[in-house]
C-alpha cells in the first residue's frame, strides 16, 4: 500500500531504529502470554537515589522554575559539572564556556553533525556503535564511514588504517568508551593516539563516555579530555541516566572545546528550550551529593555480570568478562548468526537480547544482554538457555 503522505528521503534511508524493532517484538510476545525476562534495552531497573528524587521535588513546586529554562543550562548546574571533571578527572573546565547542559547526551549526539557537517563530508564512526552516530550523520547529509571494531584488536578502531581520500573528506570522529555495545574499555594510550589523529587530520573528536562511571573490580575509566591538548579539538558527552538512573530524567552534558559546544550550542536555540530547571537543580544534588550510590548500583550490575557470564560458560559458550558498562557482548555458538539466536531466544525462552547486527554490520557473531534485571532473573535466563538445543 502506498503511504498518502510519504516519508522524507532522510527516513527512508535509515533502518528502523534497532530499539524500537525491539520492542516490538517484545510487545507481541508478550501479548501471546510468553513470561519475558528483557535483557534488551539498557534501560537501569534501579531507582533513581532519594536524594535526587527529593531535590527534584522541592524544585519542581517552586513557581521561580515553572518558566523558560536557558539554552546553555543554569550556571549552578555547568559550575557543579566542572566541579565533577575536576574531582573525578582532574580536567579543569570554565563552566561559561566549556560546558553546555543536554537534555540527555543522545540530544547533543544528534545535534553534533548539524552544526559542523556539510553534505559530503565524512563521519567516522565506530562498527558496531551506538545507532544515533550513523542517523545523525544522515540527517545532516554527510557520509558515515565505519570503522570496524574486532575483538582481536580489543574493539579499538584502527585509525591508521583510514584511507587518505576519506580522511581528506572526514570532519568529524565519534569514539565511545567504555563501549556500547562491546563493553569494551580504551587505554589511555589510545585516547592519547586519538587525540593525537584528530589534531593530525584536523577533525572533531566527540567522545561519548555515558558509562564511565558504570565499572567493575575496582577499574576507573578515563576521560579523553585528560590526555593533553585534547580540549583543541574534542569534546566529550556525559549523561545521568546510567550513573544515577536517571534515564526518564533527560539530562546531560557535553564538556570541552569551547568552539565545538558554541556550534552545538547555537543548533539548540533553535530546536529547544533547555531542560526543566528543576531537573536541573536535581542534577546538581547528584553531582555533589553522596556518590556513594554509585558504587552501590555498580556492586549490584557486578553481582549481574557474574551471574550471567559464570553460568553462560558453564554451559560452554565463550563470554568475556567486561570490566565496565552494563553490558554483555556475547559471542554466538557456531552454527548461528545474530538476528537468529535472538529471535530463538525470545520464542523458545522468553529472552530477549539485542542482535549485534543491530549496531552495525561488524556487529554480526554477537549479541548484547543488558544487565537490567534482577539476579534471580538472570540466573532463570541462563535455566531456560540450558534448555534450548543450540
Amino acid at each position: 500500500m502506498k503511504r498518502r503522505f510519504p516519508y522524507a528521503t532522510r527516513l527512508r534511508q535509515l533502518p528502523p531504529y534497532l530499539f524500537a524493532e525491539i520492542d516490538r517484538l517484545k510487545q507481541e510476545a508478550i501479548t501471546r502470554g510468553t513470561d519475558i525476562i528483557d535483557l534488551g534495552v539498557g534501560d537501569p531497573d534501579l531507582p533513581t537515589p532519594p536524594h535526587i528524587v527529593t531535590r527534584m521535588a522541592e524544585a519542581a513546586a517552586d513557581a521561580r522554575h515553572h518558566r523558560y529554562p536557558s539554552y546553555e543550562g543554569l550556571m549552578e548546574f555547568r559550575q557543579a559539572v566542572a566541579e565533577w571533571y575536576r574531582d573525578r578527572f582532574g580536567v579543569v573546565l570554565d563552566p561559561a564556556t566549556e560546558v553546555l547542559t543536554l537534555i540527555g547526551s543522545k540530544e547533543g549526539i544528534a545535534h553534533m553533525p548539524l552544526a559542523f557537517i556539510e553534505p559530503g563530508d565524512a563521519v567516522l564512526i565506530p562498527d558496531p556503535g551506538y545507532p544515533v552516530y550513523q542517523a545523525a550523520t544522515a540527517f545532516a547529509g554527510g557520509t558515515p564511514y565505519a570503522l570496524p571494531l574486532y575483538p582481536s584488536n580489543g574493539f579499538l578502531p584502527d585509525l591508521e588504517s583510514i584511507p587518505l581520500d576519506v580522511l581528506r573528506k572526514a570532519k568529524m570522529l565519534f569514539l565511545n568508551y567504555p563501549n556500547n555495545p562491546t563493553a569494551a574499555c580504551a587505554p589511555e594510550a589510545f585516547l592519547a593516539q586519538a587525540v593525537a589523529f584528530a589534531r593530525r587530520h584536523r577533525l572533531i573528536l566527540c567522545h561519548d563516555a555515558a558509562y564511565s562511571e558504570i565499572a567493575f573490580d575496582g577499574f576507573r575509566p578515563s576521560s579523553v579530555l585528560s590526555v593533553e591538548g585534547a580540549k583543541e579539538v574534542a569534546i566529550e558527552y556525559h549523561s545521568l541516566s546510567k550513573t544515577y538512573n536517571m534515564t526518564g530524567w533527560r539530562i546531560g552534558f557535553a564538556v570541552g572545546n569551547a568552539d565545538i559546544l558554541a556550534g552545538l550550542g547555537r543548533i539548540k536555540t533553535n530546536v529547544d528550550s533547555g531542560v526543566f530547571q528543576a531537573i536541573q537543580l536535581a542534577g546538581i544534588e547528584a553531582l555533589k551529593g553522596p556518590q556513594d550510590c554509585v558504587a552501590a548500583h555498580c556492586k549490584v550490575y557486578q553481582e549481574r555480570r557474574d551471574v550471567l557470564v559464570e553460568g553462560l560458560t558453564r554451559l560452554g559458550w565463550n563470554v568475556p568478562r567486561p570490566r565496565a558498562t552494563f553490558y554483555v557482548w556475547i559471542p554466538v555458538p557456531p552454527g548461528h548468526n545474530s538476528t537468529e539466536l535472538a529471535k530463538r531466544l525470545l520464542s523458545e525462552a522468553g529472552i530477549v537480547m539485542t542482535p549485534g547486527v543491530g549496531f552495525g554490520p561488524h556487529g554480526e557473531g554477537f549479541i548484547r544482554a543488558a544487565l537490567t534485571v534482577p539476579v534471580d532473573q538472570i540466573r532463570e535466563a541462563v535455566e531456560r538457555i540450558s534448555k534450548i538445543s543450540l
